[in-house]
């Protein structure tokens, strides 16, 4: 595994895009966005050349459709109030969780609360549901979600998933959509991750890998970092961070067919020829 950064930005200038990016995604969902400049239409460039992540508030129906193309059911789109789903994520991590009932379910990177509800509802009112995220704006957004549903066993905390605020081995799955790859520090994520894990529990998460090495031009470029592309680790990395961290039993699964989609998200349409969304899993050792 290559030990030098990813990035080549201090990891606190990443945090502060992402965390400016998708505060101002929040701010605007829901509102007359307009498709501006950081709420757009799939494929509709920003100012910096990079697309955004997905359809996110413009169009109701493209981000029904869009979170089909994710592997949701129509049941579970339907189940999530109204705003909860800005269509920023690259795959269904709760298509392989297994949920338990009464088990202690971790989001990391959890926006406003969308993949937090669909697990509550999963839950039926036993256990727990955790969401934490660095944008506060996506916190304030995704308790008020929370509200509108009939579950009252989730709740958010404002934190970054490189130091989660959840105590030792309290956790029994951690779930995760297309945030890790935003984070110059996947190797602390991953330490946390299984910090927070109990012995046995699990990691489920969708998110965009890298198939081969990424041109230096969308590594070097924030937009590119920011739609959830130049931040993507190889496979390979992938997996060796994971063992690094003391997971065991990891799978890649690759969604061959995102790699169009993935064309639309920066300008240029050819990053689907590097990347892809792919389900990750991994088990913490009893």
């Amino acid at each position: 595994m290559n030990s030098k950064p990813a990035f080549p930005f201090d990891a606190e200038i990443i945090r502060a895009h992402v965390r400016d990016r998708y505060g101002a995604i929040a701010e605007q969902a829901g509102a007359d966005c307009g498709c501006g400049p950081v709420c757009c239409t799939a494929g509709a460039p920003q100012s910096d050349g990079a697309a955004c992540c997905a359809p996110s508030c413009c169009a109701e129906p493209a981000a029904a459709s869009y979170g089909d193309k994710l592997g949701y059911s129509a049941d579970e789109l339907a189940a999530a109030p109204a705003g909860a789903d800005l269509g920023l994520g690259c795959g269904n991590p709760l298509a392989l969780a297994s949920i338990q009932p009464g088990e202690t379910v971790l989001d990391l990177g959890s926006g406003t609360g969308f993949d937090c509800v669909l697990a509550a509802r999963q839950l039926q009112g036993t256990g727990r549901v955790i969401g934490v995220d660095m944008t506060a704006t996506m916190v304030a957004k995704a308790r008020a979600n929370a509200g509108k549903t009939e579950w009252r066993n989730i709740e958010f905390r404002l934190g970054e998933i490189e130091a989660l605020p959840v105590p030792d081995a309290s956790v029994d799955l951690i779930i995760s959509n297309c945030v890790i790859n935003l984070s110059p520090e996947k190797e602390r994520v991953f330490r946390e991750s299984a910090r927070v894990l109990k012995p046995g529990g699990r990691l489920t998460i969708a998110d965009i890998v890298a198939t081969r090495p990424l041109p230096a031009a969308l590594r070097a470029k924030l937009g590119a970092i920011g739609a959830c592309i130049g931040g993507a680790a190889l496979v390979a990395d992938l997996r060796a961070m994971l063992a690094a961290a003391g997971f065991a039993h990891v799978e890649v699964v690759l969604r061959e067919s995102s790699r169009a989609l993935i064309n639309e998200w920066v300008d240029g349409g050819d990053a689907g020829a590097y990347v892809v969304s792919a389900l990750i899993t991994a088990h913490k050792p009893r």
